[in-house]
């Protein structure tokens, strides 16, 4: 099979770009795909291609630009000419950019290669019902809401218009089905990227790291984590160091420049910038808690499954779809209440203060993303296309008689 996977890639700074990495990966190691082709952003540097693959061929073309009008026309073009046996996308409702026109352009695409009879199917990370859109950071007036309400049900119909969607969370399936009448959508989760040998939970020697990671500045907020620690730091005698491992969001460039401005008289704070992804399990391994400083969530939580394939203790807000995610995969932390810098320091102190207890958090998180291994995500991906070609085989053959 050829197949065509339409998403950001490292090294992008775009939206999903981690799980676009993953993905890939993971697809090349299946013996049913013979060829890739990565319908991704175009990056300065090249592409990072640093895994093995299993005789899978994979093509890189650099196709589309955050905001560009001309996204929906060039994807078209090169799926067009590469002509894959089936299409995945990997979105997001910005995943094309953050301006109305050509973020919904490129949400045409899926229903486009729908009628052309190409096995289609979006992963939808998130849905607009259960976005708090004032705290996400899209919109506070309450007449924008409306707007973008309306623009982001209609936008869910087009996509809906593909072969299949999948969410990655139980409700987001009873949403779709309940508001949009859908019976083309399904449930596949969001998967660990990796599940590396369990882990011996011991932390390395010096300060204990306390980190972060992600895309920060709009829902994701760093304040009120440098600000916990530093109530820690006066209740307690323990040494930490605070870790701010990404970047600012494509929406809120200059975010972590003007808190590193803000809070220069803090001490032992590391902010890494971009971590390539063979840095990443260092960044991880190293740490002794992960915190989630949310406001709130769009979608379901990566950094949450990579966490738990490392065997981390994570502290998370109660809200949106990260409580949901603890409840339907088995993930285990401590939960604060994102408006209290006092409440986020005691999740933090639970957990770095009693070592026993951040083990068996590790524990408990590793098992469940054991559980959800990128491998058998992939090969749910490719039962899907196997019975939409199955089912649009026995269409053709209905019409010709």
């Amino acid at each position: 099979m050829k197949i065509a996977i339409v998403t950001a890639f490292p090294p992008s700074k775009v939206t999903l770009t981690e799980y676009g990495y993953h993905l890939v990966k993971h697809f090349a190691q299946k013996d049913e795909i013979s060829e890739i082709v990565l319908i991704t952003d175009h990056t300065e540097e090249e592409k990072q291609l640093d895994f093995e693959t299993n005789n899978c061929k994979i093509t890189v073309r650099d196709s589309w630009n955050f905001n560009s009008y001309k996204n929906v026309f060039s994807i078209y073009n090169t799926i067009n000419n590469e002509k894959p046996d089936a299409i995945l996308f990997n979105l997001q409702f910005m995943k094309f950019g953050d301006k109305k026109i050509p973020a919904a352009l490129g949400l045409l695409l899926p229903m486009i290669f729908k009628l052309k009879r190409i096995p289609t199917i979006v992963l939808l990370h998130n849905i607009l019902e259960q976005v708090d859109l004032a705290s996400a950071g899209f919109a506070k007036n309450k007449w924008l809401q409306k707007a973008y309400n309306f623009i982001g049900t209609s936008l869910t119909k087009l996509i809906l218009k593909a072969d299949l969607v999948a969410v990655t969370i139980g409700k987001y399936v009873d949403v779709l089905e309940e508001k949009y009448n859908a019976e083309n959508v399904v449930l596949i989760p969001h998967g660990a990227f990796e599940t590396p040998a369990e882990p011996s939970y011991e932390l390395p020697k010096g300060p204990k790291k306390v980190m972060t990671f992600g895309k920060f500045g709009t829902y994701k907020k760093v304040e009120i984590m440098i600000e916990a620690v530093e109530e820690i730091r006066k209740r307690t005698n323990e040494d930490i160091e605070i870790v701010i491992a990404g970047t600012d969001s494509p929406n809120t460039p200059g975010y972590l420049e003007s808190v590193k401005e803000q809070y220069s008289h803090v001490p032992n704070i590391t902010f890494t910038g971009y971590v390539e992804e063979c840095d990443v399990p260092g960044i991880f391994n190293d740490s002794s808690v992960v915190v989630f400083p949310y406001t709130s969530t769009t979608g379901s939580s990566g950094v949450l499954h990579q966490a738990g394939s490392y065997g981390k203790a994570v502290v998370l807000p109660d809200l949106g779809d990260l409580s949901l995610l603890v409840k339907e995969e088995g993930y285990r932390g401590e939960f604060f209440n994102p408006t209290e810098v006092d409440s986020l320091a005691n999740a933090i102190q639970e957990i770095i203060t009693n070592n026993e207890y951040r083990i068996s958090l590790g524990k408990r998180n590793y098992k469940a993303a054991c559980s959800l291994p990128m491998e058998d995500i992939t090969d749910m991906y490719l039962e899907h296309f196997a019975a939409i070609s199955t089912n649009n085989a026995g269409v053709e053959l209905v019409g010709n008689i």
